[in-house]
């Protein structure tokens, strides 16, 4: 496994990571046993880093990761980074939520994911979104004063603007950036990703195969009750029929290099960007070890422009959230 380093966190991590949201919620149907089966695995390839966040699951997921980090002990928790986020406040069974950001709150949610987990420290720790009512300077001050304490190692933004970045970058150290990016989702592509490289900042690329609908193998009519995709404006109507058109060109641009499309999907991030870490979510074994096989593919310059024109933004439809999903988010 290829490693990237996590800012000047001192941190290093593997080049591809393990989104964990899905072991818990919102992609229907889950099971913790598949679900630490598929974590053992990602670790016996090399996959180090692990993204957890409190509200997946109301806590569950953290606990579901303390769970794995305790079945392997001392060893294992010295290899796993553990990265978790805080901001999202949500009643159990809705999807609504509100932002908190306060200090006191930052603490809280800190020692409760510290607990839920098993540990004495997280390795990343993120806002996960944004409450623009607290500036950037009071939340990453409460942030650092973590890591000062020694209860966090690095620190990190979620869907945060430029400028945002740029603000809390010069109270304290940011390790790492994360946002939505995928073939479908170029926002970073504005902006953020130059600022990130010009700033020594590491860029987390959270959904990158746009929640397995690259993947061609979503059939939207069968997603579950509970899958929150039914719900997601790309995933629905008409937006869902152009952009299946786009995913088509994806497939026939892998059959012809005998690759899967998450194969491609991931292997255009890993070859565009030298400080992006992809982190695709999976309770399945093979898709692990699919998305893994990703970070020895080479593409060529060619082969990189031709997927950038396929996957022109303004060819995509609908929105990446529903209203409720957006809140929090900056632009910019």
């Amino acid at each position: 496994m290829k490693h990237r380093k996590l800012g000047a966190s001192g941190l290093v991590t593997s080049a591809l990571g393990l989104g964990c949201m899905g072991m818990s919620e919102f992609y229907g149907h889950t099971d913790d046993a598949d679900a630490l089966r598929t974590l053992a695995r990602a670790l016996e390839l090399g996959v180090t880093h692990v993204d957890s966040a409190d509200t997946y699951g109301h806590g569950h997921n953290e606990t579901l990761l303390g769970r794995f980090v305790a079945q392997g002990g001392a060893a294992r928790r010295q290899q796993v980074i553990l990265a978790t986020k805080f901001g999202i406040v949500r009643v159990a069974g809705q999807y609504e939520r509100h932002i908190d950001n306060s200090p006191a709150y930052i603490r809280e949610a800190c020692e409760a994911s510290l607990r839920r987990l098993g540990v004495d420290h997280i390795d990343l720790y993120y806002c996960h979104r944004r409450d623009p009512a607290v500036p950037i300077e009071e939340v990453v001050g409460a942030m650092g004063e973590l890591v000062q304490a020694g209860k966090v190692r690095a620190i990190g933004l979620s869907e945060v603007s430029v400028e945002t970045l740029r603000r809390a970058h010069a109270v304290f150290p940011i390790a790492a950036m994360q946002s939505e990016y995928s073939l479908w989702s170029r926002e970073p592509e504005t902006g953020m990703l130059a600022a990130c490289a010009e700033l020594g900042v590491a860029f987390v690329a959270y959904s990158p195969l746009g929640r397995a609908f690259l993947t061609g193998t979503v059939d939207v009519g069968q997603l579950a009750d509970n899958d929150f995709r039914k719900n997601n404006p790309r995933f629905v109507g008409e937006a869902q029929a152009a952009n299946q058109r786009l995913v088509a060109s994806l497939t026939a641009f892998a059959a012809d290099r005998g690759l899967s499309n998450s194969q491609v999907a991931l292997a255009w991030m890993l070859n565009k960007h030298a400080h992006v870490v992809p982190i695709p979510g999976t309770r399945r074994i093979a898709y692990l070890e699919s998305n893994v096989s990703s970070v020895d593919i080479v593409l060529t310059p060619s082969e990189i422009e031709q997927l950038d024109r396929l996957f022109d933004p303004l060819a995509v439809a609908g929105a990446r959230y529903p209203d409720a999903g957006l809140l929090g988010i900056e632009a910019g």
